[in-house]
């Protein structure tokens, strides 16, 4: 079944993206909690339309991203934690923990944008992945020190 996304969805595609699901997954998840819509010819003409006339702003916000990315360039961002002696950290680095030392740094970015590959466990570096836009993603180190 094809369906229209209204908003991003990890996983299976950005908003007003056209994808296909299984019919159990659109029928009785997506379009129920108000996600996606049923592809059909009007509403893919309505999608379309509405992509056309935000294709302006769309634009500014992958410019603004583009420009976010190249501020950021190279960082490293060092996070502090409590660790034993072998080196292996009590619980572990969270998003929010990289998202708040980004934020200290002067880059405001959410979150949910932040994707880890691996969970640090231990004291080390690790790289993480900022989802800035659909089309601009940035990886930067995450090093964890003991403190």
């Amino acid at each position: 079944m094809e369906i229209i996304l209204k908003q991003d969805i990890a996983g299976l595609g950005y908003k007003n993206d056209i994808v296909k699901v299984k019919p159990g997954y659109g029928r009785n998840f997506l379009i129920p909690n108000g996600s996606a819509m049923i592809a059909n010819d009007s509403n893919k003409r309505l999608t379309l339309e509405n992509v056309r006339q935000a294709a302006h702003k769309a634009a500014k916000l992958k410019q603004d991203a583009e420009d976010l990315a190249q501020r950021i360039g190279e960082l490293t961002v060092e996070i502090g934690t409590k660790a034993g002696e072998s080196g292996k950290i009590f619980g572990a680095v969270t998003v929010l923990q990289i998202a708040d030392a980004l934020k200290a740094k002067g880059f405001d970015v959410d979150r949910k944008k932040v994707i880890l590959k691996e969970s640090p466990k231990q004291v080390g570096t690790y790289k993480a992945t900022l989802d800035l836009h659909k089309e601009v993603k940035h990886d930067i180190l995450v090093n964890v020190v003991a403190e």
